[in-house]
């Protein structure tokens, strides 16, 4: 068999591997090339003065501070932190993490006044990082630096809140720059406390160098703060969003749910998430389905992950509005009933406390009760786990809770009189997949007392069957993300076969996201598309003009809905999944097309396409008679002629690109697309073979003979550096046999003759 390199360096040669320069992977060095207009922007900064002491430095500094309150819907405080002002108008800039999601935030001014938060100009998730808008004018404002150019050992300052104490002031150096999650942050010697999150970290000619994150865990004489540099495109290229909006982001439907002592309870992709420690004793929160409790007997089931074994979250029941209740919920690995009749630890009985070995520690579990009039049943994973009398809480409510400063996920609540598993799948089937070991309840009592009589060479013999299973268990999850995808491209291939105008683009785009995501809800994110359709539809009444309704479609998203391009970690998947770019309204141009393509067809604006450049894309308004209108949904909407773009194409390109006339995308070709963005992605990440799926996907969808053959060749490039000569093989005799007529074939031909004669 030819030796695999040699295979790359011939497949390599051939030269007819997908055009790179479309996708919006192409770019190496994941930095977007300015907009033409950007590019003309200068800097704005004024020079700043030299080598002020520490006290003047406070005394500069302090009157642009703010004050940054958190509160629950309670009204309970929940943290303080910080901002400084960077704009006279109103813009203050502090951690994202310090404004929340779904909360009320209050902002009071250096002066003493509360001034009204209307909303929130930018921000940035991956850096942790938000400019606020607030109700004020003339304001003193810092000016913003270049961090780049600070020097490690300099001296800076940092002001703030920390622990609620106002306006204190910490001098150090900076000692070196860490890069964590992809961001590279300042490095500092100085203690950082909770408050001071925010807060400008100046330098000693008061001029801001970057905006503090974290303390350390390892030292109180540590901290961190984000580059200013990652502040300025939030400046300089804004995705807002009113605070009322905001404040509904991720925020659970208060018809459906209400929270109670705290925690941050928050919905996303369909599902609920909970973190940070509650109010309650042991750092205990829940949340209450609101609506007609269920009348006994009944039953309530959900799905529950935990970020930490040492914590706890599960199922609420037998709920009054005094905050009695039951709970049953994983901690420390193992099962938990437990009866909460007040507010203190003094007023719990814990039921019980079991271990289960249906139970999987880190992976989703499926909890399920049974709550009957004086006994109480309760599963994990189809496993029972209680089963005992009790009728001492005569509530009816149902949730959620949690406990200490946990993280989880739930998804998939539901109540009813019989949430038992469906019938499960025929044991012959589940055989013929099963390869390892049998269980040691298989043996009998007299097998199973030697075993224990010979507990040491025991222990070693389990231990290496364990490892023999680990091998299995992974083989099975692989067996089952196989299924997954193929049934998923089957899918994608049946929706894609249909005619244009049939073809559900945000229906199409969402199954890519459900390639990789075996759990994702769809439905929610088809839900909030269509919602965002018809509530524009409705401010559309009445209008007339084509043109104004693309310009109320680009507010709604850009302006009010906070819709950007992401400004760095440009290849991280989230961005290529729709349901992830919904959230967190930030993703590629692909990706961002496409939300203004289907919120717009759903709010009845006609006539809108796809603009496909090289390494980036546009979407136009063309009404037929009439001229077409370019819009650069990554720059938030910003209107382009054909002149910018064949610039903006240009910068990619490396060749002259000419827009007008263009034909737009076709739905088939924007999937394609999307799917190539997370093949070059995952390719340069994680290697060749991590990148196979979505090569497998390409091949499925493509469509066109031409387009397969070039995708095929493709697969083999990349099964050969996997070190599956086989396959390469099989996708090069494919293409000798199927392709086109027209298609060079003469050179795949010969690289076949060479790897089967070759007896390597």
């Amino acid at each position: 068999m030819i030796p695999r390199g040699t295979l790359l360096a011939a497949i390599a040669c051939l030269g007819l591997g997908l055009c790179l320069a479309t996708l919006e992977g192409a770019d190496k060095s994941q930095r977007r090339p300015q907009s033409p207009a950007a590019s003309k922007k200068g800097s704005t900064n004024p020079a700043a003065p030299q080598g002020f002491s520490t006290a003047e430095l406070v005394n500069r500094v302090k009157p642009s501070l703010v004050v940054l309150s958190t509160r629950s819907r309670g009204g309970t405080g929940e943290g303080v932190g910080t901002g400084f002002v960077i704009d006279p108008s109103g813009l203050v800039a502090t951690s994202l993490h310090v404004v929340g999601e779904s909360q009320p935030v209050t902002a009071r001014l250096a002066s003493g006044e509360t001034v009204e938060v209307l909303g929130l100009h930018a921000f940035d998730r991956h850096a942790d990082l938000a400019i606020l808008r607030v109700a004020a004018k003339n304001l003193p404002a810092l000016t913003l630096g270049d961090d780049s150019s600070l020097a490690t050992g300099a001296e800076v300052v940092a002001m703030g809140n920390p622990l609620g104490l106002e306006n204190s002031v910490v001098a150090g150096v900076l000692s070196g720059r860490r890069t964590f999650d992809e961001i590279e942050m300042l490095q500092l010697a100085m203690p950082i406390e909770p408050g001071n999150s925010g807060g400008p970290l100046v330098d000693r000619t008061g001029v801001v160098q970057g905006i503090i994150n974290a303390k350390s865990l390892l030292t109180q004489n540590l901290g961190f703060a984000t580059p200013v540099r990652l502040l300025r495109p939030l400046v300089e290229r804004p995705n807002p969003i009113p605070y009322a909006r905001w404040i509904r982001n991720r925020a659970l439907d208060p018809k459906k749910w209400e929270a109670f002592l705290g925690a941050r309870w928050q919905t996303r992709s369909g599902g609920i998430q909970v973190e940070g420690a509650g109010n309650g004793f042991g750092g205990r929160a829940y949340l209450l389905q609101r609506g007609t409790p269920p009348e006994k007997p009944y039953e309530v089931r959900v799905q529950v992950r935990l970020d930490d074994e040492s914590g706890a979250a599960g199922l609420l029941f037998g709920g009054d509005d005094s905050g009695r209740h039951y709970g049953f919920y994983p901690t420390g690995g193992q099962l938990r009933l437990t009866a909460f009749e007040g507010p203190e630890v003094f007023d719990w009985r814990i039921l019980g406390t079991v271990p289960n070995p249906a139970y999987r520690p880190g992976d989703w579990n499926l909890l399920r009760v049974r709550h009957e009039a004086d006994r109480i049943r309760c599963w994990v994973n189809g496993a029972e786990v209680f089963s005992m009398t009790e009728d001492a809480l005569k509530g009816s409510q149902i949730g959620l809770a949690k406990f200490r400063n946990t993280a989880a996920e739930f998804r998939d609540f539901q109540s009813g009189t019989n949430l038992a598993p469906p019938i499960p799948v025929a044991p012959e089937l589940l055989a013929s997949l099963k390869t390892g070991p049998q269980g040691i309840d298989t043996l009998s009592v007299e097998d199973q007392k030697t075993l224990r009589d010979r507990l040491p060479e025991v222990r070693t013999s389990l231990a290496e069957q364990a490892r023999t299973l680990e091998v299995e268990a992974a083989r099975l999850r692989e067996l089952a993300t196989q299924l997954h995808r193929i049934q998923v491209r089957n899918r994608l291939v049946a929706e894609l076969h249909q005619p244009e105008d049939g073809i559900d683009l945000a229906h199409a785009t969402l199954l890519v996201a459900l390639h990789d995501q075996p759990d994702l809800d769809i439905t929610a994110s088809e839900e909030q598309i269509r919602a965002w359709g018809e509530e524009l539809r409705g401010r559309l009444q009445g209008i007339d003009s084509d043109s104004e309704k693309v310009q109320h479609l680009c507010r709604f998203l850009f302006k009010e809905n906070g819709f950007h391009g992401s400004r760095h970690d440009y290849s991280n998947p989230a961005n290529s999944h729709i349901n992830q770019v919904l959230d967190d309204r930030e993703g590629l141009p692909i990706t961002l097309s496409i939300v203004f393509l289907t919120v717009g067809e759903r709010a009845g604006i006609q006539h809108l396409h796809g603009v496909p450049l090289p390494g980036h894309f546009l979407v136009k308004h063309a009404p037929p008679g009439r001229d077409e209108q370019l819009f650069d949904v990554f720059d938030g909407g910003r209107p382009l002629t054909h002149s910018d773009a064949d610039e903006l194409g240009g910068q990619f390109a490396r060749v002259p690109v000419r827009t007008e006339g263009m034909r737009p995308s076709t739905k088939r070709e924007m999937i394609v697309r999307m799917v190539g963005n997370l093949q070059s992605f995952k390719e340069r990440k994680s290697g060749a073979a991590s990148s196979l799926p979505y090569a497998d996907l390409l091949v499925a969808i493509v469509g066109e003979p031409q387009l397969e053959a070039s995708q095929r060749l493709d697969r083999a490039r990349l099964r050969a550096r996997a070190g599956d000569i086989k396959g390469a093989c099989e996708d090069l005799s494919w293409i000798v046999d199927t392709a086109p007529p027209g298609y060079p074939l003469e050179p795949i031909r010969q690289m076949l003759d060479r790897i089967t004669s070759d007896p390597r």
